[in-house]
């Protein structure tokens, strides 16, 4: 294999690759990229066994073949060579598989394992297919990922629920997450191709890889999904991932439908008195204190150890009076995805989950547990 290849289109592509690759491995090979030169393209290759992400960019192929090269330090050799160096990538079979890597007087060789051993992710039939606008996936993660729960017993939460949702006539492509304490739901128009999709989890890992090609991506994302596997496919660029094999709870019954206390906030300055009440809190509980009164929000933090704190905001709300604590931090997560000028917060009582919405965007809704203040 010896191939030519520019610098930045080399360096953005195994960017992408090498950050499915972990940095600790029991398996050697999986330290490793696969590339294939062939036809006028240089192919990388890299897997963790659950994701497998696949690459294609232009290059001069001098002599079709391919080699495994540890992923990270081919990374870093690439990012340190001088902007718009052409690279030289060859391998070296004369000396028992070693793959040189060269721009102008620059060169590495690098040890490489042998291709046989690295793995193949056969993705299977998948019989669901339909498109994304790259901004509206984008969207629909940005609006839920921050909900994925990080508890590794409930794994059937380490995800993003991604289904067709039939309410009545209508029907809408629907996200949700939760870690039992919030939950963040997002919905799009049902595409076409996707109405008899089944329900599918989508692993936090898959998540962050795929947000992480979406900022170079551009016009429509292919989906493709069977009940164990998706892929996305955009810009030669191809991501297979196995799906979470559980099943994601039924999130509506969380959602309650009574609460007829509304309270409409200006979405940053609530936010900006959060942050600052929150400074004095401790760092386990993060708890904040509501104080709802006639177009008035005081919030209080108390800190046994530190002290207290406490703001009025301007509000408009005109129900019963009412004290409620939350989270601090994810009333910054959820506020920190309002688009809008205005929040609105749902309410029932200081035991019971209040509803959060953007005044300017209905597709959004998001549900959080009070706490004990």
């Amino acid at each position: 294999m010896k191939i030519t290849v520019e610098r930045g289109a080399f360096l953005k592509a195994l960017s992408h690759v090498q950050s499915v690759v972990e940095r600790r491995n029991t398996i050697p090979i999986l330290s490793n990229v696969m590339i294939d030169a062939g036809k006028g393209k240089l192919k990388l290759t890299a897997t963790d066994l659950d994701i497998e992400i696949v690459e294609s960019i232009p290059a001069d192929v001098l002599r079709n073949g391919s080699a495994t090269a540890p992923a990270h330090m081919l990374y870093d050799i690439v990012r340190k060579l001088p902007e718009g160096a052409q690279v030289q990538v060859e391998l070296l079979t004369s000396e028992g598989g070693r793959l040189a890597v060269s721009a102008g007087t620059v060169r590495f060789e690098l040890a490489c394992l042998p291709k046989e051993d690295f793995p193949q992710m056969a993705a299977g039939a998948l019989p669901h297919r339909f498109r994304l606008a790259a901004d509206d996936l984008k969207r629909l993660i940005d609006k839920t990922r921050f909900a994925i729960s990080t508890e590794e017993t409930r794994f059937y939460l380490n995800g993003i629920y991604l289904h067709a949702a039939k309410d009545g006539k209508a029907q809408a492509m629907r996200a949700a997450a939760t870690d039992g304490h919030r939950l963040a739901r997002y919905e799009l128009d049902l595409p076409d191709g996707a109405a008899d999709m089944p329900g599918v989890i989508v692993p936090r890992k898959t998540v962050a890889e795929l947000r992480r090609l979406l900022d170079d991506a551009q016009g429509a994302i292919d989906i493709s999904l069977s009940d164990t596997k998706i892929q996305f496919t955009t810009d030669g660029v191809e991501l297979t991932s196995k799906l979470i094999d559980g099943t994601f709870p039924d999130y509506q019954r969380v959602i309650p439908a009574g609460n007829d206390k509304a309270l409409v906030l200006d979405a940053k300055e609530f936010a900006h008195a959060v942050d600052r009440v929150s400074t004095i809190s401790a760092d386990k509980t993060r708890a904040v204190k509501l104080n709802l009164t006639e177009d008035r929000v005081t919030l209080s933090v108390v800190n046994p150890d530190s002290g207290t704190a406490t703001e009025d905001v301007g509000a408009t709300y005109s129900a019963s009076p009412i004290e409620i604590g939350f989270n601090a931090r994810y009333l910054l997560d959820i506020t920190g995805q309002i688009e809008g000028k205005e929040v609105r917060f749902l309410l029932s009582d200081a035991g019971s989950p209040t509803i959060i919405e953007d005044t300017d965007d209905p597709r959004t809704l998001y549900v959080l547990m009070p706490m004990r203040v």
